[in-house]
């Protein structure tokens, strides 16, 4: 997917209703606002990248389906992240007991927090080094855990606070370790 950066820095300040007005009045564009508040619009995805993050929610989701622990969130979703940009994962797990902190209207619109878990799932076309720049902003908004899935090279990258970046090259499956009891990604579906 390929994404456009419209720099907004000196022009106009939009807040926080008006993008998402934005967003809501055009709901065939996905757009993202970086921290600086420029906006980044995006474009759809190819066949076989949408196939496969569809996979992807699907695991999530069927995990997600025999506990109680967490709400589940596809690619469709903002979260307003704590610096404020709004973002928007290609997966997304909240615990429980955040998401219900929540007010209702907070919980309608953008999402007021970093998720605890995300996966972005690269498209050929995206560039490694945005990824990764988006991967370590979670981070530094309070992810729990990460999985930068690039589909292209075979390997996924593992983000994880206060550790470095951990590499896989071409795994079978990813666990969600403590923080996703019993989620075992399996990459089979997803290569």
């Amino acid at each position: 997917m390929t994404a456009l950066t419209v720099n907004l820095e000196s022009a106009i300040t939009i807040t926080d209703q008006q993008f998402y007005q934005l967003c809501r009045q055009n709901p065939d564009l996905k757009f993202e606002r970086t921290v600086e508040g420029n906006l980044v619009i995006l474009s759809p995805t190819g066949g076989e990248t949408g196939n496969r993050n569809g996979r992807l929610i699907q695991q999530l989701f069927n995990w997600s389906d025999n506990n109680e622990l967490d709400i589940v969130f596809d690619s469709s979703t903002g979260f307003k992240l704590p610096n404020g940009a709004d973002r928007s994962p290609d997966a997304a797990w909240v615990a429980l007991e955040r998401w219900q902190a929540l007010n209702p209207e907070q919980q309608e619109q953008f999402v007021p927090l970093c998720p605890d878990f995300v996966v972005e799932l690269m498209s050929p076309s995206d560039a490694l080094s945005k990824a990764q720049e988006k991967m370590a902003e979670y981070l530094e908004n309070s992810l729990r855990l990460g999985w930068l899935i690039n589909r292209k090279g075979r390997f996924v990258e593992i983000y994880r606070p206060n550790q470095p970046v951990e590499k896989l090259e071409n795994p079978t499956q990813l666990s969600g370790e403590t923080l996703l009891p019993g989620f075992n990604l399996k990459l089979s579906y997803i290569w």
